[in-house]
């Protein structure tokens, strides 16, 4: 096995762990200088007491190395045993509906109350929250979604990313440039959605604009929009660099939804995936529930030489603020009422 080297700056791929801690394998492979972070399952979660020896034995190995998770809230929620139960964005959309007030004060509590609960078993970040407009067609976005109006989702995304920087938690918003008007599931097929731009930019790029210098991070959907790019937005450079870039001035991170889904496999193999999304303009890259596809990922990048184009400094918590007992017990007991 390598010995550990902690000064390695971190790469552009993010890549899985099998189970509840390292082997010997998976410290070599977090070693590899084009290896940029890690995304955590829910086979990764035992115990809150368990999460902090991982993440801290992967921070004495490798401190640069960024530790994510999916904890959106409701059904997409890896860490459910020992944290709160957050409610889906939809029923934040409900309450906002209802009382705009309540439904932003709700928000910044789940996003406050998400960054304290990761904060403290070393997560660094979720990739969260879901910009997707529900547009009534997606299934895997559904309930995700804060709204079928862009204002409000302007407004809650805000509001959660309002409450996860006040405990120094950095955002990412998800699925660039929108995965609500398709009804396909891009982990199983490739979704093709026929809008054109004009409409696509008045409805689902909206959040993504209106939030573009608040999110540290933004992830891509693995989508093929043909009447604006002949690319799927993950492998398009017209989408990352003319639109996001350009148009809509973001200046963080582009991350890949993950290459091991089945939208991402018309590029060909997992190292043609890997260096198509990168010359595209994604940042950081994500493989995860396929470590051969990975390591041979991380083989060819390394042979071609490829560097991760951005710092990760904005992904790491921003600062180890300490929610008192007394707050979090108020945050969940808050947050408990809008469940039931």
């Amino acid at each position: 096995m390598s010995p550990p080297q902690s000064n390695r700056p971190a790469g552009a791929v993010f890549i899985d762990l099998a189970g509840t801690g390292l082997t010997d394998v998976e410290r070599d492979r977090l070693l590899h200088p084009q290896v940029g972070g890690v995304v955590l399952f829910e086979r990764n979660h035992e115990s809150a007491e368990q999460l902090r020896a991982l993440s801290g034995e992967i921070r004495r190995l490798r401190p640069s190395l960024v530790i994510s998770v999916d904890q959106e809230g409701g059904r997409v929620q890896r860490f459910r045993d020992g944290f709160t139960l957050l409610p889906p964005a939809a029923a934040l959309g409900e309450r906002y509906a209802a009382d705009p007030q309540q439904g932003l004060e709700l928000a910044r509590a789940c996003g406050r109350l998400c960054g304290a609960e990761l904060a403290a078993v070393g997560v660094d970040l979720s990739f969260a929250p879901v910009l997707d407009v529900d547009l009534d067609r997606s299934a895997v976005i559904g309930h995700r979604s804060f709204s079928a109006e862009p204002s409000a989702i302007v407004a809650l995304a805000g509001a959660w990313i309002d409450g996860a920087a006040s405990v120094g938690m950095p955002t990412v918003g998800k699925h660039y440039p929108g995965h609500g008007g398709v009804v396909a599931d891009s982990h199983v097929e490739l979704p093709t959605d026929a809008r054109d731009f004009a409409t696509i930019e008045s409805l689902d790029l909206v959040p993504f604009a209106a939030l573009a210098e608040r999110l540290a991070g933004v992830m891509t959907a693995h989508v093929h929009y043909p009447a604006c790019d002949p690319e799927v937005a993950t492998f398009s450079r017209w989408w990352l660099q003319r639109i996001l870039r350009q148009r809509c001035g973001f200046e963080g991170l582009v991350f890949s939804d993950d290459l091991a889904m089945r939208g991402a496999a018309g590029v060909g193999e997992m190292p043609a995936r890997v260096r198509a999304a990168i010359d595209a303009g994604c940042d950081r890259v994500l493989v995860c529930n396929d470590s051969a596809g990975a390591d041979a990922a991380l083989g060819a990048l390394e042979a071609a030489g490829h560097r991760a184009a951005r710092a990760a400094q904005r992904l790491h918590r921003s600062c180890d603020s300490v929610v008192q007992a007394t707050e979090l017990a108020a945050l969940r007991a808050l947050v408990a009422e809008s469940a039931g």
